[in-house]
């Protein structure tokens, strides 16, 4: 990593202090890696970090003097709960989400990653004015009562999407959260694929038929990778970009090559019929280091690629994860994108709202008949709603009606109010005159939800009808 993209700058130093600073981080390290595991590692690095965009905004806010303000105050709620709350999801996944400028929100979202995945995160955004938008990802720690962490080291790709290769197997979340008052429609797309390109040409993890941890030579010795079969004279491909190591030939491996990939891991390529390239050579990933063939102790066996992975304090790991395509299709966004930011209505009794969306998702709560819900998200043929209590959940969207038409119409004999929202003490929108008609467009509890004279919707209290 050059200096310029680590994210622990520390302040200048002269040359000699500054080496004995670089010593000692480095005898720092050393004495955790020996003494403590992963995550005690991983937090050492998380106190060197930079603060994230989202926390740089946050305190220009405190420095213009406007956390205090009930706007700012509501969307520092809002970004917590998104990530004390998230929503589990499996990937692929994909949704869409309104944000109003008068309503600050901001979404989470919870998913795990096997090492050996690249993590990607797609954000398009439809708006007037492309508001600034922060997208933030953090790691779930072992320990419960830990924070979560958040990643920094993001790689950027074409067209706005950020990748992130993890360490190691573990879940994630990832929030989105618009500046203040601005607002637009938000689509976000999380994938994982893995993180090393297939090592050759034209074959998949199909072509896999003997993996790793089997035992070779009647038990005295186990297998250090995977083995990829191939016609004879198929390329072998550069998983990743790098510098090739040593190109030579052994007993075991026959023609070999090495590569070093950016990440420090050493690709191992053996058994090759040909090889392609020199020692100290950069390559790109998907360029051609050799050709599949059956050299070394693999003359008796059809021609084939061992493929291993090497990484420095661990030794051997299994290349399949790294491979291997995730399971699952990103499913298409049915339900109509034009309703996100409207109201809508439960049709039946009964419904069930949903954690995730999909028949499989955990029951949140059951919804009576004409339950007004505002619609803030889409994903695939689901709606991601939120009740007036702020309760959220998932609707199957054919089972959301709209509000086109009122379900009935009501008649105070009183004057009474109309509130912005379901409860005692909500502000008043409207007075309204005793004989006044008023459609019924949908209830929650003990208030319907209506059209007042002058147009706007607001909510009465149905024991105030008398």
């Amino acid at each position: 990593m050059d200096a310029d993209e680590s994210p622990f700058h520390p302040a200048p130093t002269p040359p000699r202090r500054g080496l004995w600073v670089l010593v000692g981080l480095a005898l720092a390290i050393a004495a955790a890696v020996w003494l403590f595991g992963r995550e005690e590692i991983e937090q050492i690095r998380d106190s060197w970090r930079a603060e994230t965009p989202h926390e740089e905004y946050l305190k220009a806010l405190h420095d213009a003097g406007l956390a205090g303000t009930a706007l700012t105050q509501a969307w520092i709620r809002e970004a917590a709960a998104a990530v004390e709350s998230p929503r589990a999801v499996e990937l692929p996944f994909q949704e869409e989400t309104f944000i109003a400028a008068d309503a600050p929100e901001a979404v989470g979202y919870r998913f795990a990653v096997t090492r050996g995945q690249r993590i990607h995160l797609a954000l398009e955004i439809d708006a007037d004015e492309a508001p600034r938008v922060f997208l933030d990802l953090f790691r779930v720690p072992e320990d419960p009562a830990d924070p979560l962490r958040p990643v920094t080291e993001f790689e950027r790709g074409t067209e706005g999407v950020l990748s992130y290769e993890p360490t190691r197997s573990g879940e994630y979340v990832v929030r989105l959260q618009p500046e203040l008052l601005r607002e637009g429609r938000f689509r976000l797309t999380l994938e994982a694929t893995p993180a090393l390109a297939f090592p050759v040409e034209g074959r998949d993890s199909r072509a896999i038929l003997s993996f790793f941890g089997a035992d070779r030579d009647a038990g005295r010795r186990v297998h250090h990778g995977v083995d990829i079969f191939a016609p004879r004279g198929t390329p072998v491909l550069a998983s990743a970009a790098g510098r090739v190591g040593r190109v030579e030939v052994t007993n075991l491996g026959g023609k070999v090559v090495w590569l070093r990939d950016h990440r420090g891991r050493n690709l191992y390529y053996a058994h090759l019929d040909s090889q392609y390239v020199r020692s100290g050579a950069e390559v790109e990933e998907g360029d051609t280091l050799g050709f599949v063939g059956n050299t070394g102790n693999a003359r008796t066996t059809p021609p084939h690629l061992h493929y291993g992975i090497y990484i420095r304090g661990e030794g051997p790991v299994d290349p399949y994860p790294f491979l291997v395509e995730p399971r699952g299709r990103l499913v298409a966004l049915d339900a109509d994108l034009e309703r996100l930011g409207t109201w809508g209505r439960a049709m039946n009794d009964g419904m069930r709202l949903r954690a995730t969306p999909g028949v499989s998702g955990a029951v949140l709560q059951e919804l009576d008949r004409h339950t007004a819900v505002r619609i803030v998200g889409a994903a695939g043929s689901w709606y991601r709603v939120r009740l007036p209590d702020g309760a959220s959940g998932y609707l199957s969207a054919r089972l959301v009606d709209d509000l086109s038409a009122p379900v009935s119409e009501t008649v105070p004999a009183t004057a009474l109010e109309a509130l912005s929202r379901p409860e005692a003490s909500a502000p008043v929108v409207q007075r309204v005159a005793a004989g006044a008609a008023l459609p019924v467009l949908g209830r929650f509890e003990d208030y319907l939800f209506v059209r007042e004279p002058a147009g706007r919707t607001a909510w009465i209290r149905a024991d105030d009808l008398g």
